[in-house]
């Protein structure tokens, strides 16, 4: 699995982008006309819940998951938080439907983008 050692510095600016995605994804639910803007509202979780899980990485093995195959990085997170590695497997399962699918994603799906995220980016935090 290929993973990148990491730095303060690299800890600090992923958790600053989780929580950038995570603000961004909660303004769209307040804007949004009811169901026009839940896949980028899913799209912005999934990425404030890459950069949490990476900052969980960093913080408690030294490095974060920096392959393509988010099976990967699922497992990485895996050997130090079944939680998280939960909602980060949730999220990444909704990712290509929200970004890349013609069918959009569920009021139901996107609470639990957002839920997710949230727990992600909290555990990030602490």
């Amino acid at each position: 699995m290929p993973t990148r050692r990491c730095t303060d510095a690299d800890r600090r600016g992923r958790l600053a982008k989780a929580r950038q995605f995570l603000e961004a994804a909660e303004l769209v639910e307040v804007l949004a006309d009811e169901d026009d803007l839940l896949d980028a509202l899913v799209t912005l979780c999934v990425h404030a819940g890459i950069a949490a899980a990476d900052v969980i990485c960093c913080a408690r093995l030294g490095e974060h998951a920096t392959g393509q195959n988010h099976t990967e990085a699922i497992e990485l997170i895996s050997s130090v938080d079944k939680t998280s590695a939960g909602d980060l497997s949730r999220l990444l399962g909704m990712k290509t439907r929200a970004g890349y699918s013609s069918t959009p994603i569920s009021a139901a799906n996107a609470r639990t983008a957002l839920r997710g995220a949230t727990r992600l980016v909290a555990v990030a935090g602490s």
